[in-house]
């Protein structure tokens, strides 16, 4: 079994200028999701795929690789996660001369993840063999089932699979979560199929006060009064 993490860190980012090499906890945000990476025994290789130099310098300091150089058209901010992991992929593929079981994507903006969720993740594949990709989500509070959608001139509920959906008793709803931006384990062959995740995806639940996705400056003092 050969793992890849990857840590997307394009330079381009608007709602917060720089944030991933804003310094948190003594440390460039991106270096948070390095140093977990780094620490499992399950990863054989750590990159960054960046468009920056600079942020590649920071990488390799603290012990990521930099096999490549990520192209403009790839680090526009509407491109779409799956081109950056395929692209990822097929390069450390070239340039490490192996194929990879699995990659794990690891998101700059999340430094406080629970410990062991790169094993954890993996044993939840290996315990699925049917399964396309883990991720992880937290329960949701607010229910979709309880949410309406604005057509122009009325609202009607969000799902139109049910009948009033929204007048359903809460304890008969089903579980419903949201993605936490943690992590995500994709096998190879869902990457190689077109897709970020698949259809099979199994869940990674976490508790929703573990998690912080940092993506404004409101999540940045947030993350500033955390202790890692």
């Amino acid at each position: 079994m050969k793992v890849l993490t990857v840590i997307p860190a394009r330079s381009g980012t608007k709602s917060l200028i720089d944030k991933n090499i804003k310094v948190l906890n003594g440390k460039p945000l991106l270096v948070h999701s390095i140093k977990y990476s780094l620490n499992s025994s399950y990863v054989d290789k750590t990159i960054v795929s960046t468009d920056s130099k600079d942020y590649a310098d920071i990488a390799k300091k603290y012990g990521a690789d930099i096999p490549f150089i990520r192209p403009e058209n790839l680090s526009l901010d509407n491109v779409r996660d799956f081109l950056v992991i395929e692209h990822a992929l097929r390069e450390c593929e070239i340039f490490y001369n192996c194929k990879f079981d699995y990659v794990v994507l690891l998101r700059p903006t999340s430094p406080f993840r629970p410990p062991n969720l790169i094993e954890k993740g993996l044993n939840l594949l290996n315990l699925n063999p049917a399964s396309s990709s883990v991720r992880s989500v937290t329960k949701s509070d607010e229910h979709p089932y309880r949410q309406w959608v604005n057509d122009g001139v009325y609202i009607k509920g969000f799902t139109q699979d049910i009948d009033e959906p929204f007048n359903i008793p809460r304890q008969f709803l089903p579980n419903v979560y949201f993605q936490t931006g943690d992590i995500e384990i994709i096998r190879r062959s869902t990457i190689i199929n077109g897709s970020v995740s698949g259809n099979k995806v199994v869940p990674l639940v976490i508790d929703h006060d573990q998690m912080l996705d940092i993506d404004s400056e409101k999540d940045w003092n947030k993350a500033q009064s955390k202790k890692k």
